[in-house]
């Protein structure tokens, strides 16, 4: 399938269009001058954008959607028996999976960058947008959350850069055509897939050999599943940390009483620039050195990449403020990976509230089941009131494996809440002003805010 070429005029047909990714992927097809139809189960506002810029959007999969079309290309989630799949296969029209028609697309810019890891791609994604575009180098982007700097989550640009957050999962990114490959970290996640955390380390390693001789590989050198990944492989590494030494590093940080840190940025053990973040917790200084080491090796002017990332305001959904409620502050957490989940809390913990309290949606049957342990440690720890709603399957089934009223049981004095609506009134019942509350998942807990947010009107 290497061999496929998108020429102008083509109908690109996407299924599973309402996604992140596949709508980026959608907007780039169109600007190329393809005809880009696509279906989704639900219509969303990413669908609804899609819709205005002139994509036909079928709301349900059928197989006469795929009427006419050239080319299929499928999400991760869209299994073989889909209906849309079946009549492509019948009508011998070739199907692709969103991985290979985005490294397809990657191909024809000079200097793709590819921003992976467990945790952090999407906020080094969106520092690293950010500051090409306030830099004025209009890069082309995909990243798995909504910046304001491009209004969405895609943005087309020019030919010379290509920002991409690029996802392990089912190896995909190994579809891909890095120059530069940033790896912010690695751990085990996504193990209804991967066989355990060797088969993750090896495949970020394939990665890093994707990586051609005259890119670079920026690590984070604090990981030893980064290091284990790139030992003995022959490019060009780049390293960044804060505890160590390295290519990139720090000096003289500090926090102010929400958490937002100051610090010199070093390189080679020389001062060349001071950053002040404007987004709380000490994971994001790691984020903002991954993002300063990629733009500094790229050229662009040190002073000008410590304003930029002074004015990053986040990502949606990556402890986004959502407003506050008689003097309770509400905010959005995309976290759901123990790890994130310790991070965002500690950054809450360390601000200046009286009380955190965390409504946690796990994300999927096999995620929960397997970092079950994991779960009950951090959210025990975290000195949060813990209140527990049900599973967000995703892709999966409820097997009966694990519930979260299994999860809540084994955290000392959380609460399980079954609706949405019932997780609003205990939060309205029981937060007091100066508190915080984080609806926290990858699921769509964030309605939870909505709910709270309407007693204001």
């Amino acid at each position: 399938m290497s061999n496929i070429t998108i020429k102008k005029g083509m109908h690109v047909h996407l299924i599973g269009i309402g996604g992140v990714s596949m709508s980026g992927i959608a907007q780039m097809l169109l600007n190329e001058g393809c005809i880009v139809s696509g279906s989704d189960r639900s219509s969303s506002a990413l669908t609804e954008k899609l819709v205005s810029m002139g994509i036909t959007v079928y709301i349900g999969h059928d197989a006469d959607n795929i009427r006419g079309c050239d080319l299929v290309v499928y999400s991760a989630a869209i299994a073989e028996n889909n209906p849309e799949r079946v009549r492509a296969k019948e009508l011998e029209i070739t199907q692709i999976d969103r991985a290979q028609m985005l490294g397809i697309i990657m191909k024809e810019y000079d200097c793709p960058i590819c921003i992976s890891g467990t945790h952090g791609k999407t906020t080094t994604s969106g520092m690293l947008t950010h500051i090409f575009m306030e830099c004025g180098k209009n890069p082309t982007v995909t990243v798995g959350g909504e910046l304001d700097i491009i209004r969405g989550n895609a943005h087309i640009g020019g030919k010379e850069f290509f920002i991409a957050e690029a996802c392990e999962y089912h190896q995909s990114f190994l579809r891909f055509f890095p120059k530069i490959s940033v790896i912010t970290n690695i751990e085990a996640d996504h193990l209804d897939y991967f066989r355990d955390l060797d088969h993750i380390i090896d495949t970020f390693r394939a990665l890093a050999l994707l990586t051609p001789d005259d890119g670079a590989l920026i690590i984070n050198g604090e990981d030893k599943n980064v290091l284990k990944a790139v030992s003995g492989i022959d490019r060009k590494i780049i390293t960044f940390g804060i505890h160590g030494d390295f290519d990139y590093t720090i000096d003289n940080m500090t926090h102010n009483g929400y958490n937002h840190y100051t610090f010199t940025v070093c390189k080679k053990g020389n001062p060349v620039g001071k950053i002040r973040l404007c987004v709380p917790g000490v994971h994001n200084v790691y984020d903002a050195l991954a993002a300063f080491a990629t733009a500094d090796y790229l050229g662009l002017d040190t002073d000008n990449i410590c304003d930029c990332l002074y004015r990053f305001g986040g990502t949606h959904r990556r402890f986004e403020t959502r407003g506050i409620m008689g003097g309770i502050m509400v905010v959005d957490d995309y976290a759901h990976h123990p790890t994130e989940i310790a991070a965002t809390l500690s950054a809450a913990r360390d601000m200046k509230y009286n009380n955190v309290w965390c409504l946690f949606q796990p994300h999927t049957y096999t995620r929960t089941y397997n970092f079950f342990d994991d779960f009950v440690k951090v959210l025990s720890e975290s000195g949060a009131n813990i209140i527990i709603t049900d599973i967000y399957a995703a892709r999966e089934a409820d097997t009966g494996l694990v519930s979260a009223q299994q999860l809540a049981n084994a955290i000392p004095n959380a609460v399980y809440k079954k609706t949405f609506q019932e997780s609003a009134e205990f939060i309205k019942a029981h937060a007091k002003r100066g508190d915080i509350v984080i609806t926290m998942g990858a699921g769509d807990v964030y309605k939870v805010g909505d709910i709270l947010l309407s007693h204001n009107e």
